[in-house]
């Protein structure tokens, strides 16, 4: 058997036919079929064109209504229902809606359905948030899923892989959303293109789970197709922590070929800001100062954590955002919004004038609870940037980490948090 890369490992051992290196096609069974409320109603519809009548894995199935809840309007009310509906007629046990659910990506892991090896198939572009537990998160479009709904399995490409090897210690305010920002604007938008993005290294180790979820979670801004981190120690721990049974991580062979490789110094990595309209588009805060905001976004699949919650507090604590900034923060998930409130993040938080919601994309595609008007400037810790992302499109987006974000909050302009440090 030829040397592997994690990517290639994982999908082999799910593959029921077909070739398993760069190149080939496999039909694989994954462990997990997700849709959320914008893409399970497009793929209910063509699971019924297809004369299916079931399922074929249905304790595979995880539904998640998450972009358009809580409902805005008739529109998402009805795609709401639509996924409540289907999970109803076949006895699905994973449907999840605001109040009991959160963010998909990060409530996968919540609730334990993802670790060592597992395949995530979404019909969702950052499913490669999976990669982050030394997994495989696949993104398809809603026909795919609706097949795959149907025969519990889905052909697919095996991609090439890039290594990324990580070495040294990141800085006090560096986190992984500045790691995955810098990778983007090395390679660009398209530098990942028919890839997966392997990541590990002694670095690795000072990175913990959240980290690595924001560097997963924009895998798919870099191009790639999906992305897997090395498992160790933080991850068995932690997949110990959300109740998974215990099994081996797993890891690339010594001699696995890889379409290209990129070393990353954590150590020489200061913040970064990606600029409108492009995530590669990276450059630090310094260059910045001075831009104004007009509106903090804290939250989406992958930075609406704890880390990100405890950053953001800890720049709020007896400080008040800028007069002409408003401030909205959103909790990943209810299990998340519930921990911070216990743990009082979110009295610091409003206390400091911002608004806090209920877990929701709403704001971050663009659908509701937070859009932008014309020549607005929003800075927040979303994974899009593009014109229009996130409301008017004569509005712009700046992309930065939870401490960037919060500190822009106080300063109503663009400011590395360590610039606040000196100041009350």
């Amino acid at each position: 058997m030829s040397p592997r890369t994690i990517a290639e490992k994982i999908i082999a051992t799910h593959a029921i036919e077909g070739f398993v290196a760069a190149g080939g096609i496999a039909t694989v069974t994954p462990d997990i079929l997700m849709l959320n409320d914008v893409s399970g109603p497009l793929a209910f519809e063509q699971f019924d064109a297809m004369g299916a009548k079931a399922p074929a894995e249905p304790a595979r199935v995880v539904l998640i209504a998450d972009h358009f809840a809580p409902a805005s309007n008739i529109d998402s009310a009805t795609a709401i229902g639509a996924l409540r509906g289907f999970a109803r007629k076949h006895g699905l046990a994973h449907f999840h809606e605001p109040g009991r659910g959160g963010i998909e990506h990060t409530l996968l892991d919540e609730l334990g359905l993802v670790g060592h090896g597992s395949i995530v198939f979404g019909a969702d572009s950052h499913t490669c948030t999976a990669g982050a537990f030394n997994a495989l998160g696949i993104g398809f479009g809603s026909t795919d899923l609706a097949a795959a709904l149907a025969t519990g399995r889905l052909w697919l490409r095996v991609p090439e892989t890039i290594r990324v090897e990580l070495t040294g210690e990141p800085g006090r305010y560096v986190t992984g959303k500045d790691v995955i920002l810098h990778v983007i604007r090395q390679i660009g938008v398209d530098g990942a293109a028919d890839a997966a993005l392997e990541f590990g290294g002694p670095g690795l180790a000072g990175l913990g789970m959240d980290a690595r979820m924001a560097i997963a979670n924009m895998a798919v801004e870099a191009g790639a197709d999906t992305c897997a981190f090395e498992g160790d120690a933080a991850s068995t721990a932690h997949m110990a922590h959300r109740g998974r049974a215990a099994c081996a991580p797993v890891l690339p062979d010594a001699d696995a070929v890889y379409r290209a490789r990129l070393e990353i110094n954590l150590s020489g990595l200061s913040p970064i800001v990606a600029c409108p309209p492009s995530p590669g588009a990276g450059v630090t805060v310094a260059e910045l100062r001075g831009q104004r905001v007009d509106q903090v976004y804290v939250g989406n699949c992958a930075n609406g954590t704890m880390t990100d919650l405890r950053q953001v507090a800890e720049v709020l604590r007896g400080r008040r955002i800028g007069e002409h900034v408003r401030m909205i923060v959103v909790p990943a998930t209810q299990r998340i919004w519930r921990e911070a409130l216990a743990e009082g993040l979110l009295d610091i938080i409003a206390a400091a004038g911002a608004a806090i919601s209920t877990p929701t994309c709403g704001a971050c595609f663009g659908g509701h609870m937070g859009i932008l008007a014309a020549g607005e400037i929003a800075i927040a810790t979303t994974n899009r940037n593009f014109r229009g992302r996130m409301g008017h499109p004569d509005s712009q987006v700046f992309l930065a980490s939870a401490w960037v974000a919060a500190a822009s909050a106080v300063a109503g302009e663009i400011v590395s948090p360590e610039s606040l440090e000196a100041v009350p």
